[in-house]
Parts: C-alpha cells; structure tokens; sequence
C-alpha cells in the first residue's frame, strides 16, 4: 500500500499553464488550488483559513486540463505527494509539497453551460481520458 496518495478538492486560483518538458516534449500542465477550512478558534469565533496547492498534471490527462480547465472552476484532484527541492539565487535552500495528479474530476461550470450541456461535457471527457 502507498500511504503518500492524498485527495483534495478546491478552487483553480488561476487558469492552467501549459509546460513542454524534456527533448521530446512532454506535456506537463501546471496549477494551483485554493482549499478552504472552516473552523471555531477557542473563542468560539467562525475562522477561515485557505491553503494553495500545487498540483502538475501530465500527459492526456495534462491536456484534458489545459482544455477544460479555468480560473475558478472546483476540481477533485487524487494523485501522490511529491516533494521538491532547489538552490534559490541568493544561495538558499527551498522546498515545497506539491500533488502530482493521478486523476481530476471536473465540478461544473456555474458560469458556463446548462445543467444538461455540462453533464455530456463530463461524460465525453470520462470516455475522453480513460485509461
């Protein structure tokens, strides 16, 4: 069993970037999601605290996402944690978690189509991307 899979589910904080990757250039879309908690602090007052996740996407999948995929829109994202490291240019050492995706689903559109319409966009994009 892999225990570094997660599920998490949120907000496109903006639209999807498009990233050819390697000599052969492979597909990569790349994007972050704003996931909110609400809770009560000891004081009993409502808080809210919202979380940006990165998330990277690959291949038809990748492509799937860049196509349908926009600002606002509320994903369920199912993927592994993976974690990056790098030099900065000032020397210094950073790091971030990100989700590298494994399967998106897309939640409806409010802004764009009827209820009718986004329900056949989903089930030709399922028949779409199976694997």
């Amino acid at each position: 069993m892999y225990h570094g899979q997660v599920v998490i589910e949120g907000n496109l904080v903006r639209d999807p970037e498009k990233v050819l990757v390697g000599e052969n250039g492979s597909i990569m879309a790349r994007f972050s999601i704003a996931v909110n908690r609400y809770f009560k602090n000891a004081q009993a007052e409502p808080v809210e605290e919202v979380m940006f996740i990165a998330i990277q996407v690959w291949g038809g999948l990748a492509e799937s996402c860049l196509k349908y995929l926009q600002k606002g829109r509320g994903v369920r994202v199912v993927g592994r944690l993976r974690q990056e490291r790098w030099t900065d240019k000032e020397g210094g050492n950073k790091e971030r978690i990100l989700v590298v995706a494994e399967h998106v689903e897309f939640k409806p559109d409010p802004n764009n189509a009827s209820k009718t319409e986004q329900a056949q966009e989903l089930d030709d994009l399922d028949q779409e991307i199976a694997f």
